[in-house]
């Protein structure tokens, strides 16, 4: 099967549990350059899925995660890439590993918080994880994820933070009659535009946390 045929099952596949679980994708149009990093604020598990309904894309995760029930799994039928902390031969590899990837022209997405919030704000970005696209020349692509009422009261249900287990946010998720996804476009950060990973990470942050409280 084409890289490209999988991507679409991924995508479709990604629409349906989504729909299963009560929750309608609200995406932003705008265009999304081929072999751009995806950087996305992290609210819960479900964000995987809500970019990969969007703009399909390999991921990347602490090494942790692929020991978790059922997300771990999940995580490595996603096509992520899990990147052991504090090791600095293994992020060579791993960048080397995300770079291949851009440079195929497929999305990475990664979520710099390095953790999950409630939704209602953004923490700080960590910048090494941007070094890949700095070194590829690809494009930094802001991704504000948000999940509303139908009313477009914020919701926490989908937040899979603090010490929250995997059922019961499943629970919060499908007491919900209904869930928007949003997801906001901001404007792609070239690297060069910005004078260091630092500068873009914090731009990337800003942009996020503008979108998220629209």
């Amino acid at each position: 099967m084409s890289a490209a045929k999988r991507l679409r099952l991924r995508q479709r596949w990604s629409a349906h549990l989504l729909g299963t679980l009560g929750v309608r994708l609200q995406a932003d149009e705008p265009f999304v350059a081929p072999g751009s990093l995806l950087v996305a604020n992290h609210v819960s598990w479900l964000d995987v899925f809500v970019i990969n309904a969007a703009y399909p894309a390999a991921f990347v995760s602490k090494a942790e995660v692929r020991q978790w029930p059922l997300i771990g799994w999940l995580a490595a039928k996603n096509e992520t890439v899990f990147l052991r902390r504090g090791s600095r031969g293994h992020a060579k590899i791993v960048n080397g590993e995300i770079g291949g990837l851009l440079g195929q022209g497929r999305h990475v997405a990664i979520f710099p918080e390095g953790t999950t919030t409630d939704g209602s704000h953004v923490l700080g970005f960590h910048a090494a994880l941007l070094q890949p696209a700095i070194e590829a020349g690809a494009p930094i692509q802001p991704l504000a994820i948000a999940y509303r009422l139908p009313d477009g009261r914020y919701t926490r249900s989908p937040a899979y933070d603090g010490d929250i287990s995997l059922v019961d946010c499943i629970k919060a998720i499908i007491a919900e009659p209904e869930i928007i996804a949003r997801v906001r476009v901001a404007p792609a950060i070239r690297p060069g535009q910005l004078p260091d990973r630092k500068a873009i990470a914090h731009a990337a942050r800003e942009s996020i946390a503008t979108r998220i409280a629209d």
